[in-house]
């Protein structure tokens, strides 16, 4: 890191000089223009006008006749929308094939603010009209959260009903979860390039951006493992004559207690209940020992073993954002952890309640 002197400049201009080596490598002669950006933190990015312009204005090409592999070309315009890029252009040499043309389509429909605005036998260009600052974060996290717990309510209730059609209808919510947590993912990538971002969307410190997106990262796979629990109820289906009814109220019954971690630990991610956050990893390892229990118990029924296997993962996630609602509070300033916690600096130790 070099340090540079801030020279007075007239009555009351204060410049500060550029380092040349930075200068020759962007290319900047006298006269051309430079950006300044404040960052939330106090300090200021400066860029050079060629990157500013090119951030604006890039387009990313996709080329369509290298995604010969199953879902390649949907997966690529999902990293390119997460990665913010808001013009994308798959393209052909000859004909973009109609197999990739409706696989654009179905991605463009799961991808909040993406449309489609121009399409021929070659070219199709995708853009995204979103407004970031439109959304604050902590409004899509409990956005996530809730549809990831309807999901979940509604397998493990198809589960203990026998009902396909109330399991059906959890399967296709898991849609609605991918959107939220694509767009979140998509301004969590924003905020770190554009600082200016982040305070818009709810963030007043940036360390606090890595537990955010693991929070996600958990709520996601919860709607993803209760979306299979749906579908495992489905293919029960069959063996539901050899299914004991007790067998499946303990199974619900972990369910509940499941749930429950995970439904509070997102709570104490907002709320800083350290005592409640701390009382869920204790819940946590009790209920370990249960599924374990139950996996030894359970009649050899398919499906059966892989449904607790789901239960006992969300639980597993649930635990982590407990743990991380508890270190987010940490990362608080002083001023705001001191109403929770009593904190004596001078012995580097911080008490925890009770």
């Amino acid at each position: 890191m070099e340090s540079r002197k801030v020279q007075k400049v007239g009555y009351s201009t204060t410049t500060v000089s550029l380092p040349s080596e930075w200068i020759k490598r962007n290319n900047i002669k006298p006269g051309d223009l430079v950006f300044i950006a404040p960052e939330i933190d106090g300090t200021l990015r400066i860029i050079p006008s060629d990157l500013a312009r090119k951030e604006e204005a890039e387009e990313y090409i996709i080329n369509a006749d290298a995604c010969d592999e199953q879902r390649l070309l949907e997966r690529l315009i999902v990293g390119s929308y997460i990665l913010g890029r808001d013009v994308i252009r798959i393209t052909s040499t000859n004909r973009i094939r109609s197999e990739l043309v409706e696989e654009v389509r179905g991605t463009v429909r799961k991808l909040i603010g993406l449309g489609i605005l121009e399409e021929t036998p070659t070219n199709i260009l995708i853009q995204c009209s979103i407004d970031p600052t439109k959304f604050q974060m902590d409004m899509l996290i409990r956005r996530l959260s809730l549809i990831a717990s309807t999901i979940y309510t509604e397998a493990m209730q198809a589960l203990l009903e026998k009902d396909t059609a109330l399991a059906t209808d959890a399967i296709n919510r898991e849609d609605e979860a991918d959107m939220i947590y694509f767009l979140a993912t998509r301004l969590l990538v924003l905020a770190q390039r554009k600082r200016d971002l982040a305070e818009k969307i709810g963030f007043t410190k940036l360390v606090l951006m890595p537990c955010t997106c693991l929070i996600l990262q958990f709520l996601e796979l919860i709607a993803d493992y209760s979306e299979d629990i749906a579908k495992r109820a489905i293919q029960l289906e069959k063996y539901k004559a050899a299914i004991n009814t007790a067998t499946l109220e303990k199974i619900y019954h972990l369910g509940e207690l499941t749930q429950t971690i995970f439904q509070k630990a997102v709570d104490c991610v907002f709320t800083r209940d350290l005592k409640i956050a701390n009382s869920l990893l204790e819940m946590h390892d009790v209920l370990e020992s249960e599924f374990e229990q139950e996996m030894r118990e359970l009649p050899e029924i398919p499906y059966l073993r892989t449904i607790v296997s789901n239960l006992s993962k969300i639980a597993d996630k649930g635990a982590l954002i407990a743990k991380l609602a508890i270190n987010t509070t940490l990362m608080k300033s002083d001023k705001e952890i001191g109403k929770i916690l009593k904190i004596r600096k001078h012995e580097r130790t911080i008490p925890l309640p009770g």
